[in-house]
């Protein structure tokens, strides 16, 4: 049960509730308004996702538990406030929207506490941590009306646009039997299934450890282990391969055949790991069918390199395929789309006379801003994100369980299996307790 305005700012502090007493909503359409934004999480993914939110904007709060990093953004936009802790940085007054591109745990709780003082949202995939938090999230969304997007931009490419059309409006495959998701990830850009390593020493000086793990479990600094990036693969901070891609591979498959809540979920791989994601990993996804697909539709996803059998496309020989890509099995053919390659049908000679539609590219960044100067919602609002994220993490709940689930999704609960609930939330650390999420 989400906690009222009134109880949350109570709860928050005089200084929250300042900035809350005048919110910065915008009350009616402003086509042409500057925005006053604020950026939490200025390093790596942040940096550019600023530098995209900037143009006819001014940024006028940052933060990252990085002074570095923060130094930097700082230094490229001197008129800002900068902050290490992104509690103080909601004290200041004036804000219209706030960007959040750090580690995974952190995503609900600071998305969260902006939401409930009025302000619009951009928040990098996954949306959240768990699944209780994507759920608390898209209500928030919706009981404040604040703007929010999630970042996958590739939503918003010409690519995705193309496939999507193709298997919805055109229906050129027919009705879709089954799907194939694929990744190369982890590989080279991170390890998983490993054990957690012995501290070694001491965090630098410019880095604040402490508001780092901020609502996590505390555990002592390691070098080259958490931050900057390889955060990604230890359950206490990040949600593995499914949080880094499943987001943004398996968003066309749900948005193109409109499918609501995996009805069950079952994984393969090595042994779960206490402390980190699989080192690879196959998962399951039954989802009821729609008026797009045949009557109960599979959805397989695949990780770190593997995919499905490359007969299975029906491509020519000299078919390059791709690292990171989904296969839509259809009635009358196969639809494979790419990231970042261009969708193609197989076998080649029977779609031979068929059109692509002609649809432009579009920048998932202005798509957010436009829609808060226009009051209204842009194409991946947390009630889409939302549920689009319950879905990718529970291949996590089923693989940690190392069972198959049954999905409840009105009740948010495991069915057949109680002892898997624990993996749908987490506890925050004491002092870091945001209301309704922990």
């Amino acid at each position: 049960m989400i906690t009222t305005r009134r109880r949350f700012l109570e709860r928050t502090g005089a200084g929250l509730a300042a900035l809350a007493a005048s919110p910065a909503i915008l009350s009616s359409a402003s086509p042409n308004r500057r925005l006053a934004l604020a950026c939490v999480g200025v390093g790596g993914k942040g940096w550019s996702d600023m530098l995209e939110l900037a143009p006819g904007n001014d940024i006028v709060a940052v933060c990252d538990i990085d002074e570095d990093r923060l130094a930097r953004a700082k230094a490229e936009f001197p008129g800002s406030q900068a902050y290490t802790d992104w509690r103080k940085l909601l004290e200041q007054k004036g804000l219209d929207g706030i960007m959040v591109t750090t580690p995974d745990h952190t995503h609900a709780p600071v998305t969260a506490t902006a939401m409930r003082l009025g302000l619009h949202c951009y928040t990098q995939k996954p949306l959240t941590h768990t699944v209780h938090e994507a759920r608390v999230l898209a209500q928030i969304a919706a009981e404040t009306g604040v703007v929010t997007q999630m970042g996958i931009q590739h939503h918003a490419s010409r690519r995705l646009k193309t496939a999507v059309h193709a298997l919805r409006e055109d229906k050129v495959i027919g009705k879709v039997r089954e799907v194939h998701a694929w990744t190369d990830r982890p590989g080279t850009y991170w390890r998983q299934g490993i054990d957690r390593p012995s501290s070694t020493g001491a965090p630098p000086a410019t880095v604040h450890w402490d508001q780092w793990l901020g609502t996590a479990p505390e555990r002592p600094w390691t070098d080259k282990t958490y931050h900057p990036f390889h955060w990604r693969g230890w359950w206490d901070f990040g949600t593995g391969v499914a949080g880094d891609m499943g987001c943004h591979i398996l968003d066309p498959v749900v948005d193109a055949l409109r499918l609501g809540a995996p009805t069950k979920v079952r994984a393969e791989g090595p042994p779960p790991h206490p402390e980190s994601g699989p080192a690879w990993a196959e998962i399951d996804y039954t989802f009821a069918g729609t008026e797009l697909t045949v009557e109960t539709l599979q959805v397989r996803w695949y990780e770190a390199g593997r995919q499905p059998d490359r007969a299975l496309f029906e491509a020519p020989d000299d078919w390059e395929g791709s690292l990171n890509g989904i296969l839509f099995v259809g009635e009358k053919g196969k639809l494979f789309l790419g990231f970042p390659e261009m969708p193609e049908l197989f076998p080649k000679e029977r779609f031979a006379d068929y059109e692509w539609a002609d649809l432009p590219d579009s920048n998932h960044y202005r798509e957010w801003i436009d829609a808060v100067r226009e009051s209204r919602q842009p194409s991946t609002p947390f009630s889409y994100a939302g549920p689009l994220t319950e879905t990718v993490l529970l291949g996590n709940v089923a693989y940690r369980c190392g069972a198959e689930i049954h999905w409840d999704a009105e009740t948010l609960a495991v069915a057949n299996l109680p002892e898997a609930n624990r993996f749908l939330r987490t506890s925050y650390r004491e002092g870091w307790s945001v209301p309704g999420l922990g």
